[in-house]
């Protein structure tokens, strides 16, 4: 009887084991770092950052529009003139390009400096100006 009660307790104790070396694995991948924090030139840092395209210039009109300007300029948001409205762009369109380009460059109204885009240089915001004019015509 001893035996058989020494037996299923080593089963026990060897079952215990497995399973608890399971859980400890369980608990190292749920409190593993999500990521490693590499400074530039350093091994890691090239391996682990996505290459980035060279820059290939200037955005085109619609591209910045697309990316920026269509939140307001497709819904008419507090007061945007949408693109292709010809009668809401002409007045506009009267006061001449160099106007449009200053409201689009250091905000008019409702509307923020370049339409809320910091990082848009003035000639990708002009781009759009354009591209918005030639549209609405």
């Amino acid at each position: 009887m001893k035996r058989v009660l020494a037996a299923v307790l080593l089963g026990f104790g060897l079952v215990t084991g497995s399973v608890m070396a399971s859980v400890e694995d369980e608990i190292s991948a749920r409190i593993a770092p999500v990521g490693n924090v590499c400074i530039e030139g350093d091994e890691c840092g090239a391996a682990a950052a996505p290459t980035q395209a060279a820059n290939a210039g200037p955005r085109s009109g619609s591209e910045v529009y697309d990316a920026v300007c269509m939140a307001c300029h497709t819904t008419g948001a507090a007061g945007a003139p949408m693109k292709g409205d010809a009668s809401a762009w002409a007045p506009r369109i009267d006061k001449g390009l160099e106007t449009l380009f200053s409201h689009a460059l250091n905000g008019f109204n409702a509307m923020p400096a370049k339409g809320g885009c910091a990082d848009c240089p003035d000639e990708e915001i002009k781009a759009a100006v354009e591209y918005m004019v030639s549209e609405s015509q």
